[in-house]
């Protein structure tokens, strides 16, 4: 016997009982309903949110310990009114906040206060404005220091507000973007110091501390590497406030922070809606290891409008691999391959956070739902969570990566549709999957990220993990060194319990230096299997350092043959692989029955079960 509902709407009052005629107004009394009811349930129970943008003055925290569970094995559900129909309502919960009071200036440029904020991300009718960049780096005769830069220009002298300007790092290592974050600009009898801000400054000369031997310019004279060199992108300074569309936080004045946006033509300070973002956390979800969160479905909502504020916090984001990022602690030497060099590896790193995390959850549903306008990362579920299911999510418009699952079990992670993520985080996944066991990615679309599509990182209690069937284009769009489905370290102790790479399409792996599909790093008991791959700079790779270990490439189609095909490892199997021409493959592959099904299959499945164009 289903539980009677509980309505919210904007226009309702959180003193009224929570019904259709007289509903409750905030997400928050509806979850103090539902906890007063979870202990004597007897069906599940729906949460009906009306149409609406609810303005969160707090995080939406679900927790076992607090009555948010579904028991008796049902579940607790926050939807749309209408949700699954041709009438379902447009819900939105946003941790952000309207900039008002703009005043525009002689020159063009609005301004508005905010406060203490921290600025980072600025959406303007629904659109991200980036933040005013310089994209000369640094003038004049540049030296490195130990606490920042020497130059014998006086040009930075003139950059406004020193402290919020921002040094980026695009390729400090092939497959990472640093950012670290100015303390200061002085004069010196003969130039300019800019002093970086600390720890994070100490932190990347240990990290970005590499060498690399072979390399040569077009002229073929040797190419010295120079970690955390002359940065090719500079943010944040009113003088940098050319480009229509952009905007700057100056934070001259401790507390009273100002506002500048240059705005596109047709813009009016009072008919354009511009949103910041407040919250860090926008949901979060949790239990323990012993009593976890359970039976909680979110489906049919929309998440936008929360932030990060760590590289305010340390001085910089230094990216590493993947969701991971580096925060002073051990690091190790790793020699590359045949003599290329060696690069330095962090051996503890902590993962960029997600505005909308569960950690310790059991029979979680994610469905339906909108991730967008958001500061780190879309959505993360770790520690401990088993029996998770995020289907038919958007993620776009997100800072950071889109979906992340750590140390979990059991996950399905099915029919999402991923882009435009990576936007301040270049080296973010569309898909990252760490030490889980069983789970399953299957029937996603990815398309148009900076880097790796999706990420299987593995270790001793990797195992079962199944990527099947997804279409994956046009990633690495912004950094080298990875593919569209990226795999490293053992996934198990046998191909049985090991991952399967399988159906899957991967076209348009863009910057130089890719795999379209990418073994890496000890990957082991690894079966890749009847996937389409094509239009990447290879396709996949069989020599790595440290080696593969019982890796099989069987029954793929792909438009070039790998290095070493002929002769592979003794730890890689590769057998009844097709080649087809690259001016012609997708025709050539549907002309292939097998080629054909995987065509067919791959991708986010429709309502009527039907997919979308693969090739």
């Amino acid at each position: 016997m289903a539980e009677p509902p509980i309505f919210v709407a904007p226009w309702g009052d959180d003193t009224w009982p929570g019904t259709v005629e007289r509903p409750l107004a905030t997400v928050f009394a509806a979850q103090r309903a539902v906890r007063a009811r979870t202990a004597t349930m007897t069906g599940d129970l729906v949460v009906h949110l009306r149409a609406g943008t609810y303005h969160l003055d707090r995080t939406l925290e679900f927790r076992a310990d607090q009555g948010d569970s579904g028991t008796g094995g049902h579940h607790v559900r926050y939807q749309p009114h209408r949700f699954g129909t041709a009438e379902q309502e447009t819900v939105v919960l946003s941790g952000g906040r309207a900039v008002t009071g703009w005043t525009p200036g002689a020159d063009g440029v609005w301004t508005a206060p905010v406060g203490d904020l921290d600025v980072r991300q600025l959406h303007v009718d629904g659109r991200r404005a980036g933040r005013a960049a310089h994209t000369t780096g640094i003038p004049g005769n540049v030296t490195k220091t130990e606490t920042g830069y020497v130059t014998d220009s006086s040009v930075p002298l003139s950059w406004h507000g020193a402290d919020g300007i921002e040094f980026v790092y695009p390729g400090v290592y092939p497959w990472s973007e640093a950012r670290c974050a100015v303390a200061g600009i002085t004069a010196t009898e003969h130039g300019t110091t800019i002093t970086m801000a600390q720890p994070a400054w100490d932190w990347a000369r240990r990290l970005y501390d590499a060498e690399w031997h072979g390399a040569t310019s077009e002229d073929g004279d040797q190419v010295d590497w120079v970690p955390l060199a002359n940065p090719p992108l500079i943010e944040n300074s009113r003088s940098f406030l050319t480009e229509p569309g952009t905007f700057v936080l100056d934070r001259s004045t401790p507390g009273q922070h100002v506002l500048h946006y240059l705005p596109l033509p047709g813009e009016h300070p009072e008919r354009t809606e511009v949103v910041v973002p407040v919250l860090e956390t926008l949901v979060a979800g949790s239990g323990t290891e012993q009593h976890p969160l359970t039976g909680l479905t979110l489906r049919g909502l929309t998440f936008a409008h929360a932030g990060w504020s760590g590289i305010r916090r340390t001085g910089g984001y230094l990216h590493y691999h993947g969701v991971n990022h580096y925060l002073g602690g051990g690091l190790t030497q790793f020699a590359l391959p045949e003599g290329m060099g060696r690069v330095t590896v962090p051996t503890e790193t902590a993962r960029l956070p997600a505005n909308v995390e569960f950690t310790h959850v059991a029979r979680l549903a994610l469905v339906d739902n909108h991730f967008t306008h958001l500061g780190a990362g879309g959505l993360s579920i770790g520690e401990s969570s088993v029996d998770v299911l995020v289907r038919g999510n958007t993620f776009t418009d997100i800072s950071g990566s889109g979906i992340t699952v750590a140390d979990s079990a059991d996950c399905v992670i099915e029919d999402n549709l991923v882009h435009d993520i990576g936007r301040e985080y270049r080296g973010s996944p569309a898909i990252a999957l760490s030490q889980t066991r069983d789970a399953i990615v299957r029937h996603n679309e990815i398309h148009h990220v900076p880097h790796n599509g999706i990420v299987v990182t593995g270790g001793e209690r990797a195992r079962g993990t199944q990527v099947v069937a997804n279409l994956i284009h046009h990633t690495m769009t912004a950094l080298a060194d990875g593919g569209g489905i990226y795999v490293s370290a053992p996934q198990g102790a046998s191909f049985a319990s090991g991952a399967v790479i399988r159906g899957n399409v991967i076209h348009d792996t863009v910057t130089s230096y890719n795999f379209g599909l990418y073994t890496d790093y000890g990957a082991a008991w690894v079966t890749v299997l009847g996937n389409a791959i094509h239009r990447g700079d290879t396709p996949v790779v069989l020599q790595v350092s440290p080696p593969l270990r019982h890796v099989a490439f069987l029954g793929n189609f792909w438009d070039a043959e790998p290095s070493g095909h002929d002769t592979p490892p003794d730890t890689v199997v590769v057998a009844g692989n097709t080649v087809l021409p690259g001016d012609d493959f997708t025709r050539a592959l549907a002309a292939d029955p097998a080629g054909a099904d995987i065509l067919a299959t791959a991708g986010r499945r429709t309502a009527t079960g039907q997919h979308p164009p693969a090739g």
